[in-house]
């Protein structure tokens, strides 16, 4: 396997893509915060101190969707076409789900910008709740499916569909 991001002396490099064609592209990632149920319970009634949990976080992760390439060193600048989060409360098992879903057309996929999209979507949901609840986790971020460019269609095996 080549890593792309290494010139032939070791070096780092951004990608050349201006060969590459330009297709309609769309990554969606997923993540979660675990949190002790009252903290959950504050967040779904709305009685959080610092405001409303969820939407600070949707506008956030829409943020960091749009700022990836200033954050990741190698990412390109991209122009994106669509950036949506989506949120569910996990009651069972006293968590937050993040789904993002972000879409170009362009020369190269948006798989990261996703991806920084639902870990500043979980950072945010940390930072407004850290005050009640310091034993919060943040983890399982992955990206869950991508289309467009050469590689195609990928689907994470296991996945179950959310709001599209």
């Amino acid at each position: 396997m080549e890593l792309t991001h290494f010139d032939s002396q070791g070096r780092a490099r951004m990608v050349d893509v201006s060969a590459k064609e330009v297709t309609r592209r769309e990554a969606v990632a997923r993540g979660e915060v675990r949190m002790h149920p009252r903290t959950l319970a504050l967040i779904k009634e709305g009685k959080m101190a610092k405001g409303d949990v969820l939407a600070v976080a949707q506008v956030a992760g829409i943020m960091g969707a749009k700022a990836t390439a200033s954050l990741i060193p190698m990412c390109h600048p991209l122009f994106i076409s669509g950036a949506r989060l989506d949120f569910q409360l996990d009651e069972n098992n006293s968590r937050v789900l993040i789904e993002a879903r972000v879409k170009t057309a362009g020369q190269t996929g948006v798989e990261m910008e996703a991806l920084t999209a639902v870990s500043i979507a979980a950072l945010t949901i940390y930072d407004m709740c850290k005050a009640v609840d310091k034993d919060m986790v943040i983890g399982e971020i992955r990206l869950v499916e991508k289309t467009g460019g050469k590689s195609g269609h990928y689907l994470r095996e296991g996945e179950e569909q959310w709001g599209k």
